[in-house]
């Protein structure tokens, strides 16, 4: 089971628009000057640093220093993960979201889900909790929250408290395809494999070419012993996203498949970003 900061809803509002300088558009800094929404600046400062992390943190900075205020700090977070600092990215979600007090609960949990995103990929479980267990105090009754948390008590092989983080995000978004994916996979490690089973069907029902979903069906069936099932699923995994981490575990799997049936499947990669 598993996420990450770069695909949830930036926390500060996405708006439309470009910053045109002599054909080029303009760093934050020099766009703020020129008077342009904060909230497009933020967008495009984002953007950027998912392009060009590097050179996106140098202007993050500049445009910090210069009167950024809050959308420049969460653009310097974003650099930070993307340059694969988790910790650092983790630490900075935390600090905006401590520091965004007068703002609404709901933006202020979004930055605490962010860190928690970011403190999953820095191997830091507990402390991913933790910033969940804050998100969730400032926005309870969130699918999103609680599927992220089920991520963290997943990692912290508390997998009864997942399934029931995963119960209730069903409850609110009975069609989220990926809460049943990782429910199921919560069950196979607590041995309930027809309970695992059911899940992904329903997973894989919203979601046909899921790859988590067909990795995980292909887990299942290799404990079940058909092997040729689980190498139908696995090698659809690497064709369907060559690239992935799960089409990365589907080849490890391939690969283990003459070990016998009892060989351990690898685990469904994280699947969101912050």
């Amino acid at each position: 089971m598993s996420p990450s900061p770069a695909s949830r809803t930036a926390v500060f509002p996405v708006a439309a628009g470009l910053c045109v300088l002599a054909g080029l558009a303009c760093p934050p800094a020099a766009a703020q000057r020129l008077g342009e929404d904060i909230a497009t600046i933020h967008d495009r400062c984002v953007a950027f640093v998912r392009g060009n992390p590097k050179v996106g943190l140098e202007r993050a900075r500049l445009w910090k220093d210069q009167g950024g205020g809050f959308a420049a700090d969460h653009c310097i977070a974003m650099a930070l993960f993307q340059l694969k600092d988790y910790a650092a990215a983790a630490k900075l979600f935390e600090t905006l979201a401590t520091a965004m007090l007068g703002m609404p609960a709901d933006q202020r949990a979004q930055a605490l889900d962010q860190a928690g995103l970011a403190w999953l990929d820095a191997h830091e479980a507990a402390r991913a909790k933790a910033a969940f267990d804050g998100a969730l105090a400032l926005h309870g009754e969130d699918p999103d929250l609680l599927i992220d948390r089920a991520q963290a008590l997943a990692d912290l092989k508390r997998y009864w408290d997942a399934i029931d983080d995963l119960n209730r995000a069903i409850e609110l978004a009975p069609k989220r395809a990926d809460a049943y994916i990782y429910r199921g996979t919560a069950y196979r490690y607590v041995d309930a494999r027809d309970l695992a089973a059911e899940d992904i069907d329903r997973g894989l029902a919203l979601a046909p070419n899921s790859t988590m979903g067909l990795l995980e069906r292909g887990n299942l069936r290799r404990l079940r012993g058909d092997a040729a099932g689980a190498r139908q699923d696995w090698l659809r995994v690497t064709q369907l996203g060559p690239d992935s981490l799960e089409a990365k575990a589907a080849k490890i799997n391939l690969g283990g498949l003459g070990a016998g049936d009892d060989a351990a499947p690898e685990a469904g990669p994280r699947q969101k970003k912050p």
